[in-house]
């Protein structure tokens, strides 16, 4: 019992957590520690039973008020009472109430059933897309390692030409039944059946792929259909496309994230697209006709004349497709007026006599286009 953490430590939440948050967290970790995350990682194989266990008991309302009362000793059957004790050692609560009543008591259920169907577990893979893809959508091929049923033997565990056998121990009832020193005396206890794992069968001749598991390893090639308007870090989720369920339970999904690669040219807010397009002084001043690219291909827009630095113009409905919606975001054009580093002399004179023109001004109050002349 001394190696034991404090459930709440171990789910990283306060005493006071409510089931919400016990839930968020147990989900983080659990997702941090899967073995399927981890493969051949001990650590994180008991980091993760760890979870298991203190989330079962922190999310039953029944086992969450003995722990927070008693700690282990109100929750852990293996916990002992001391030298000379009739301690807790060697039975289940929930096993002395059965004896007593017949069945769960005041919310001490049974284990769970080996036998009954089980969901198979989730499967995380990652996608890189372009900026195009992610915008229009497209259909992408991932390879993951996933569990599935063993087409050696159909899932049986048992080699080609033989049979699962009724276990001997538990005559295939998959419980037994032993005598128990309780605090409360001798009891009669039901438990599952160490030798079949409370299943009530066992292999004499297990199959040799799957070792008798009935569950094999293989990578898998799957197709992702990844919807136009995606962004980066959002997750898709592919159903029943995870590892294959148990006694006829269903697949887990594939959890897919995406991730975007940046674009040279554009540049995504929302569903719109920003674009920056480089104008002459001579365009900005006169307007003319700019070529501007999308995600559709090139377009013509007519600048017109007077535009400013930093002036904003919209292409409606050239953005980014909504996501599971309808409609389209928009390009938004931000002019940029390139000045001209390197003159020669006729450019300049020619310059100087066109701000002379204009009686050195630029026309809108805000003095000279080029500054005042300086004297020889």
């Amino acid at each position: 019992m001394a190696d034991k953490r404090d459930y709440y430590e171990v789910l990283g939440v306060s005493k006071g957590a409510s089931d919400d948050e016990i839930k968020k967290a147990y989900r983080q970790m659990a997702k941090k520690y899967h073995p399927d995350l981890n493969p051949g990682d001990k650590n994180a194989e008991a980091h993760f039973k760890e979870c298991n266990e203190a989330y079962e008991v922190l999310s039953n309302p029944e086992k969450k008020a003995r722990y927070d009362q008693f700690g282990h000793a109100g929750v852990d059957p293996n916990f002992g009472g001391g030298p000379g004790g009739a301690g807790f050692e060697g039975f289940d609560m929930g096993d002395i109430f059965s004896s007593f009543f017949g069945g769960g008591f005041g919310g001490f259920g049974g284990r769970s059933n080996p036998n009954a169907p089980q969901r198979g577990g989730d499967l995380q893979a990652n996608l890189t897309l372009s900026f195009e893809e992610a915008a229009k959508g497209c259909t992408k091929t991932v390879e993951v390692p996933r569990v599935e049923t063993c087409d050696e033997c159909a899932g049986s565990g048992a080699a080609k030409g033989s049979q699962t056998q009724t276990c001997p121990e538990c005559n295939g009832r998959g419980q037994v039944r032993t005598q128990q020193r309780t605090i409360l005396g001798n009891m009669e206890v039901q438990r599952p059946c160490r030798r079949c794992g409370g299943t009530g069968r066992i292999i004499p001749n297990p199959c040799p792929r799957c070792k008798g598991t009935g569950r094999i390893r293989r990578t898998v090639r799957i197709d992702v259909n990844v919807p136009a308007g995606i962004a980066d870090r959002q997750t898709i989720s592919v159903r029943g496309e995870g590892n294959r369920g148990t006694n006829g339970g269903p697949a887990g999904d594939l959890r897919v994230g995406i991730y975007v690669r940046s674009h040279p040219k554009f540049e995504r807010d929302g569903f719109n697209v920003w674009y920056d397009a480089d104008i002459s002084f001579a365009m900005a001043a006169l307007g003319g006709e700019l070529i501007v690219p999308t995600l559709d291909g090139d377009v013509k827009y007519t600048v017109p004349a007077g535009t400013q630095p930093g002036d904003v113009f919209k292409l409606r409905d050239r953005g980014i497709p909504i996501l599971n919606g309808h409609g389209r975001g928009d390009q938004l054009v931000r002019v940029n007026v390139v000045v001209p580093k390197r003159l020669n002399e006729k450019q300049k004179d020619l310059l100087r006599a066109f701000d002379a023109e204009l009686g050195g001004s630029s026309g809108d109050d805000r003095g000279p286009i080029f500054g005042k002349k300086k004297r020889r």
